[in-house]
């Protein structure tokens, strides 16, 4: 006889979540017809690339190099004027080439883009399975890279976050909406996971060369001591200090009920909160409400009171960690 459970618990709630999200993006992604290459800024010329200058009958004008910081084509020393080339087609540049090349009789010059691969890569981190790098060649949208990342996990707050730095990606070119001065200022788009799900087109954004996605994790709370599963669990809902225990699986046989720490940060500084569960469960003591990245100590039979804080491992510094991610090529 099959009995109905009934889910009370808000991470479980939210891990259901994510894995229909992952299955909604992965029947959404492979649903929509793939943008043509037309759509996309790959022949656009972008910092890192290998530029090539041929000039048809004259080995002397030949150039070959990259771009200046400030977007100009490096070292062409037979011109009078600098050319610039960021974020211009080929075709583009080989015009402004031959208007500056007047010595010559009706010059005939081909630029091509030799190599993308030094292109700044977009980034993808934070709650999702596999973090990574991208090197985007050609137009993907935020939900692909989350399938390709392995969807996202039970740690998130339900919130994405893309930081788009300036001059990286040729934004005005790609999408003609965009306002001229994004491509000279810094960018933050904040997107709800609800409506990503929802299968909102505005949550969806096309993702570009040096953007970096992140799926924000929710504030954590660390459980240690005397309970039966030590772990991290994630703040997305108020969360008091019973429900933390019961998550990490209620008190183990050498927990003490009454005697529970909560060691919480406090500016600088940090501060200890006595707790016991035996008098929060028979209503005598109010049920403390965590705080994000708190500590709760649940002391153990023979062992003293631990007199400093517990040292919690802190995560790696952001660009650390990120250039050492796993690169994947998106053609």
């Amino acid at each position: 006889m099959l009995k109905r459970i009934k889910v009370n618990d808000m991470s479980l709630r939210f891990l259901a979540q994510s894995v229909l999200l992952t299955l909604f993006l992965a029947q959404y992604s492979y649903s929509q017809p793939r943008p043509a290459s037309s759509q996309t800024n790959s022949n656009l010329i972008h910092f890192g690339d290998l530029i090539d200058v041929d000039v048809v009958g004259s080995f002397e004008y030949d150039w070959r190099g990259t771009l200046t910081p400030e977007g100009f084509l490096d070292g062409m020393d037979k011109i009078e004027n600098q050319i610039y080339g960021l974020c211009r087609s080929e075709g583009e540049v080989a015009v402004a080439i031959a208007k500056e090349y007047r010595a010559l009789r009706d010059p005939k010059v081909i630029v091509k883009i030799l190599d993308r691969s030094n292109r700044a890569v977009a980034f993808l981190d934070g709650a999702v399975k596999f973090p990574q790098r991208f090197q985007v060649r050609r137009r993907v949208l935020l939900n692909e890279l989350i399938i390709l990342s392995g969807g996202i996990t039970d740690r998130s707050s339900g919130e994405i976050r893309i930081f788009r730095p300036q001059s990286l990606n040729c934004l005005k070119k790609t999408l003609p909406s965009a306002d001229a001065s994004d491509e000279k200022a810094s960018q933050t788009l904040t997107i709800a996971i609800s409506d990503l799900l929802a299968g909102s087109e505005d949550a969806n954004p096309a993702i570009f060369s040096g953007d970096i996605v992140t799926v924000v994790e929710a504030a954590p709370v660390f459980l240690i001591g005397g309970v039966n599963v030590p772990k991290q669990i994630s703040l997305r809902v108020e969360t008091t200090l019973s429900r933390a225990i019961a998550m990490a699986g209620g008190l183990a046989k050498e927990g003490v009920a009454d005697r529970i720490r909560i060691f919480r940060r406090d500016g600088k500084a940090s501060k200890v909160i006595e707790a016991s569960l035996k008098k929060i469960l028979a209503k005598q003591a109010e049920d403390p409400i965590l705080q994000a990245y708190d500590v709760v100590e649940v002391e153990q039979k023979g062992r003293g009171s631990r007199k400093l804080p517990p040292a919690i491992e802190s995560n790696v510094p952001a660009g650390s960690r990120l250039s050492k991610l796993p690169l994947r090529i998106v053609d």
